[in-house]
């Protein structure tokens, strides 16, 4: 069983460097027309030059799965921005970001914000939350990226979670099927737990990503070790390995705010469990406030943990019995 560690956006060892600049819309009105263009031209260019830095520093240190920033592109879905069109202006700059992920075989993948909820009974948000999902798909379109996942959670539980769960459903069969073809769903920490979750994936053909961290918060009693094969099998269909969430309770376990590094005896224990009841390679994405810095520092504790794991490289490991 092979696992590679990913982190999500922002390399800390690098300095003053984040693709995820803004443009705030209140600072955007009291621009000009030329300089609305032009600063978001600029910052946009400047997100993506810190994107390629971050790419290559990734390659550098063995970083073969990483999250990309939902805000690469300043007010790109703002209703009262007018004529930014993005995918024109910056066309080559995504074609030349893809031929560096491909270059380097990397794992990319996004995490649609809270407040993109597919299953709301508000009609006006739902309409917002496929607009906000149409233009995440064409980022990774783009950067020709098609088969690249966008990861979001059920949403809100109006009117209970039996409910909720049947809208979402029906909304969800709405959607563009560019958007759906990448749609992945997770567990979520104080609603949705891994059953919900596990029968709506089943439902809509979709893979599912296993949040630890949210299953140890929100569960009814129900063992992990008895789904976590049925969860790892609605990839069965996809091009990708399964995928997991991972991250560590700021003050005690079932705290819901994350921690700055992972506590490396619990995910050993993680580990050995999910190898326990199948034996099959998958990725991890670290969820911890400190990124790619709690990625190595939790490879160093593995290996003064478990001698016997082979280490492939910076952020690789595999367990062989």
């Amino acid at each position: 069983m092979k696992c590679r560690l990913g982190y999500v956006s922002l390399a800390l060892n690098l300095e003053k460097i984040t693709s995820s600049s803004v443009v705030t819309y209140r600072y955007y009105k009291g621009l000009t027309s030329e300089q609305k263009i032009n600063k978001l031209k600029k910052v946009t260019l400047s997100n993506l030059q810190d994107l390629e830095k971050i790419l290559t520093y990734n390659m550098e240190n063995d970083i073969h799965f990483y999250r990309l920033t939902s805000n690469l592109i300043p007010l790109a879905t703002h209703p009262d921005v007018k004529d930014w069109d993005y995918r024109k202006y910056f066309n080559i700059d995504f074609k030349y970001i893809g031929n560096i992920i491909k270059k380097y075989d990397m794992r990319i993948d996004l995490h649609a914000d809270q407040f993109n909820v597919i299953n709301s009974t508000n009609k006006q948000i739902v309409e917002k939350t496929i607009t906000n999902l149409y233009f995440l798909a064409m980022i990774l379109e783009d950067i020709n990226l098609s088969n690249s996942k966008i990861i979001i959670h059920v949403g809100g539980s109006s009117g209970g979670k039996k409910e909720a769960l049947n809208r979402f459903i029906t909304n969800f069969r709405l959607f563009p099927k560019i958007i759906t073809d990448k749609i992945i769903i997770e567990n979520d920490d104080k609603t949705f737990n891994i059953i919900d979750v596990l029968n709506l994936c089943n439902k809509l053909k979709v893979p599912m990503v296993l949040d630890a961290h949210h299953y140890k918060c929100n569960n009814e009693g129900e063992k992990l070790e008895d789904y976590i094969e049925d969860i790892f099998n609605t990839w069965n269909n996809d091009v990708w390995l399964p995928k997991i969430h991972y991250s560590s309770g700021r003050d005690d376990k079932l705290d819901r705010k994350h921690s700055d590094y992972i506590f490396a005896n619990e995910f050993v224990d993680f580990i050995e469990l999910v190898k326990n009841e199948i034996d099959r390679d998958f990725d991890i994405m670290l969820e911890s406030k400190k990124k790619e810095k709690a990625l190595f520092k939790l490879m160093d504790d593995l290996k003064r943990l478990k001698e016997n794991w082979n280490y492939i490289d910076k952020t690789t490991f595999e367990i062989v019995r």
